[in-house]
């Protein structure tokens, strides 16, 4: 019964982070914890200790636990790091997906497409729906590499992407992203590998330069 609280907490903890009602920085108390999400401190502390092997969390000495900052240096030891492992998993994906993966990329897409980015009541971060079509989008281009450790590596490092995404409004008003996503699907169905590793390179290095405004320790902070 604990894990399954412990659980519950995590994902709607999770939820809240990714949604900017938890906002980078901030700090998490047991007491706010146990109170806001009806829960016992030994399931907070659970959860929270999976959100820091996640990422979206962090620990502090003598503070106890916050929500990971926005941090320059963090964000572009992610970004190298995408750069290099997704398209190349994009690439494998590409020549090894069968016809299933491949239609799982369009229907993923066209989910995506037909998402709303922000929400009726929200227009300051992605909403929780088109965050999470975002997500299994990216995931269905990325599912075809027959490769699990590198599939698994290319994943980790996406969902912690999308944390940062959700603290840049920039993300959705300074781009094309729709575009964007459409050419990188042309390309995967295309099969041309060498084309779609680009597209996604480039997306992410975009991504990376708007997110960047935000940071606090960096060269323009």
């Amino acid at each position: 019964m604990a894990s399954t609280r412990a659980d519950d907490v995590y994902r709607r903890l999770r939820t809240d982070i990714l949604g900017g009602r938890l906002v980078p920085g901030q700090r998490l108390k047991f007491p706010e914890l146990s109170q806001n999400y009806e829960t016992s401190v030994g399931a907070a502390r659970e959860a929270l200790t999976r959100l820091v092997a996640d990422g979206f969390v962090r620990t502090q000495a003598h503070q106890g636990f916050c929500v990971t900052p926005l941090s320059y240096e963090g964000l572009a030891e992610l970004t190298q790091a995408r750069v290099e492992i997704e398209p190349l998993v994009l690439r494998l994906s590409v020549r090894e997906g069968d016809m299933t993966w491949e239609a799982g990329a369009v229907a993923a897409h066209h989910v995506l497409e037909r998402t709303p980015f922000f929400a009726a009541d929200d227009d300051t971060h992605p909403s929780d729906a088109w965050s999470s079509a975002h997500a299994a989008f990216h995931a269905s281009l990325l599912a075809g590499c027959r490769n699990r450790r590198m599939l698994a590596i290319a994943r980790s490092l996406r969902e912690e992407a999308e944390l940062y995404l959700q603290w840049s409004v920039a993300f959705g008003r300074e781009r094309d992203v729709a575009g964007e996503h459409r050419a990188l699907l042309d390309a995967t169905i295309a099969r041309d590998a060498d084309l779609a590793a680009e597209l996604l390179r480039d997306h992410i290095a975009h991504t990376a330069q708007l997110l960047i405004r935000g940071a606090t320790d960096g060269p323009e902070a």
